[in-house]
């Protein structure tokens, strides 16, 4: 084997163990759910066994991730966007931007029926968002208001900011955000007069 496979599959036993730990599941149920035992578990995750496509598999599908992502396998130079979304306080962010720095965007979708007293909360950047489907609530400084699909806001965040979904459905919304304060300008043709 060459030096880069060894490498990949050497780094597969400290990415399970983190998948485990970021579910906070033990090697008991692991094991349980991809009925692979727990001693063959331990020793995939300290490196002491080789992993197997057989047994990648079913941690793959357990930990909710592509075989790819399992064994860090590099870019294969496919243009398209893979996205790994991420859930944070009942919400979650699909990243549509891979660059670091500059303007980020994402997708967030907040789901319905869940009762969230606002925390307004502040950094440094500056957000524009708009609303795709549902009905957002947004309590920005003094003011709480609920957007609808197709309305947009944009707003410095130092000022105090927080969302939620208005309503019992989901809320889903795009979001650019900028660390350094830059602001995203929607450009649109005057509607013609009749």
């Amino acid at each position: 084997m060459d030096s880069e496979l060894d490498q990949a599959l050497d780094a597969v036993g400290p990415r399970l163990r983190d998948l485990r730990h970021k579910r906070e599941a033990t090697l008991a149920e692991l094991s349980a759910s991809t009925g692979i035992s727990v001693s063959t578990l331990s020793r995939l995750e300290s490196g002491a066994r080789r992993p197997t496509l057989e047994l990648l598999l079913p941690l793959a599908k357990a930990h909710g991730v592509t075989l790819d992502e399992l064994v860090g396998a590099p870019p294969t130079g496919d243009p398209r966007i893979h996205l790994r979304p991420v859930s944070r306080g009942g919400m979650t962010m699909v990243p549509l931007t891979r660059r670091a720095g500059g303007i980020q965007a994402y997708k967030l979708v907040i789901p319905g029926g869940t009762r969230r007293e606002p925390d307004p909360q502040t950094h440094e950047g500056y957000e524009w968002m708009y609303v795709l489907n549902g009905r957002l609530r947004v309590v920005l400084g003094d003011h709480d208001f609920i957007m609808l699909p197709g309305e947009a806001a944009e707003f410095d965040t130092r000022e105090p900011h927080w969302f939620g979904a208005a309503g019992p459905e989901s809320v889903e919304f795009l979001s650019l955000f900028g660390k350094q304060g830059e602001r995203a300008h929607l450009r649109a043709r005057p509607q013609p007069k009749h």
